[in-house]
């Protein structure tokens, strides 16, 4: 299974935990990832606000570098990216006058996009092409005990559903267990943390962070699970804030690729696991003593 893998500026930067526990995770399972040359930012989702046009023209470039690449899907770990890259090739579809401006963009630079390289998530490569079961053979240390609230966040599934549900996402769930954690149920998978206004506007931004650590604690979960840089950030930075206004609700958050590192018995120096505000730490349950039959 081969991909063109677009990290994204957040992977190389403040989610770099996401990227030095995925790429083994990745390699583990036999998947590999060839790192686009030359990529650009995706154009983010707050550009696409500013000017729609250059945020698709940024995004464009790098769908027209993996389709240079070779005949493979394009990778992209950040859910902000995800959604830009796909909603680029969508709007290349559906809208002449965008496509045209692509198109006249790309070809100043000696570029081209048909506009028919797949956008891949890698929820979904994990669940639709390398499989649940394959994944469970590889596991070695099970995080039986464990108690997980899984987050989405708001753009992963929207709107855009490719290849989950919009309201009630499943994938992360169905990995998680595959790796013998306990799914909590967290009815607040899909709200959004905040994103950009805990800089912005603190007090609705940090509102926002609270509701979603508080309804996992209260869920009893162990630790809250993501797949977005920007939702780990906002999740795990702001505890002190979140304290000083509503009271303490100490919770680790991880991406699902460190919680798959550590049920692969990968060394968790390779996962990025020191790079939280908010210690995650985990060890599987010792296996009971055998017992030593009495003397006759």
């Amino acid at each position: 299974m081969k991909y063109s893998y677009f990290p994204g500026c957040s992977l190389k930067g403040l989610g770099r935990a996401y990227e030095e526990s995925l790429l083994p995770v990745m390699r583990h399972l036999g998947v590999e990832l060839q790192e686009l040359e030359d990529w650009n930012c995706c154009g983010a989702t707050a550009y696409m606000a500013v000017d729609e046009a250059k945020a698709c023209v940024l995004a464009a470039r790098n769908l027209a570098l993996a389709e240079k690449q070779g005949d493979r899907p394009i990778m992209a770990p950040c859910a902000a990216c995800y959604l830009v890259l796909n909603k680029t090739k969508h709007y290349f579809h559906d809208y002449p006058a965008m496509k045209e401006t692509i198109d006249r963009a790309l070809g100043a630079v000696g570029l081209h996009y048909s506009g028919d390289t797949p956008v891949r998530h890698p929820l979904d490569v994990l669940i639709n092409d390398v499989g649940l079961e394959a994944i469970k053979q590889k596991v070695r240390k099970p995080l039986k005990g464990l108690k997980i609230a899984t987050y989405y966040g708001c753009q992963l599934v929207r709107p855009y559903a490719t290849f989950d549900d919009q309201y009630n996402p499943t994938t992360m769930d169905r990995l998680v267990e595959t790796l013998g954690a306990t799914v909590v149920r967290y009815p607040l998978k899909t709200k959004c943390c905040g994103g950009s206004l805990t800089g912005t506007v603190p007090e609705a931004g940090i509102r926002l962070v609270y509701i979603l650590l508080n309804e996992a604690k209260k869920r009893g979960a162990d630790c809250l699970a993501t797949v977005c840089p920007l939702c780990q950030f906002n999740l795990d930075a702001y505890h002190a804030q979140v304290t000083a206004e509503y009271g303490s609700v100490l919770l680790p958050t991880v991406y699902f690729s460190q919680l798959m590192g550590l049920a692969f018995g990968l060394p968790d120096k390779e996962l990025g696991l020191n790079r939280a505000a908010i210690p995650f730490k985990w060890r599987p349950a010792e296996a009971p003593a055998a017992k030593v039959a009495a003397p006759a």
